[in-house]
């Protein structure tokens, strides 16, 4: 099977909070990218495919917040994808590097970095 991502993931286990029309729910990050992350569903949520919403963590040991305007893109059993539609300046900085230090290699980094430019 191709791959068909053009953002490089890391893994990234970290409580968050998914803020949608329906409420506030309490979910776990399982992974990131520049361009979105999967999560785990939240307990009593109901998801649409293309549902706006946002998502908010806090970095490890850190008062630093990460926090994006996100589209719900696909549903598995367990799990969400989604997709980051907006982010503020100092969110996509501390994103950046949190991927950078996880990647090790600025040369993948930087083509993601293309890629969000370019395509979004």
């Amino acid at each position: 099977m191709k791959e068909r991502r053009r953002f490089s993931r890391v893994l990234f286990s970290n409580p968050a909070v998914l803020m949608t029309a329906s409420g506030d729910y309490k979910c776990e990050v399982i992974d990131l990218s520049l361009n979105g992350a999967l999560l785990t569903l939240p307990v009593g949520y109901v998801p649409l495919k293309d549902e706006p919403a946002s998502l908010r963590f806090a970095l490890p040991q850190s008062d630093i917040q990460i926090a994006m305007e996100v589209q719900i893109r696909h549903i598995e059993e367990g799990h969400l994808g989604v997709h980051c539609s907006q982010i503020d300046l100092d969110s996509v900085t501390h994103l950046k590097r949190l991927i950078e230090l996880n990647l090790g290699d600025d040369d993948v980094l930087h083509r993601d970095l293309e890629q969000l430019i370019l395509h979004d």
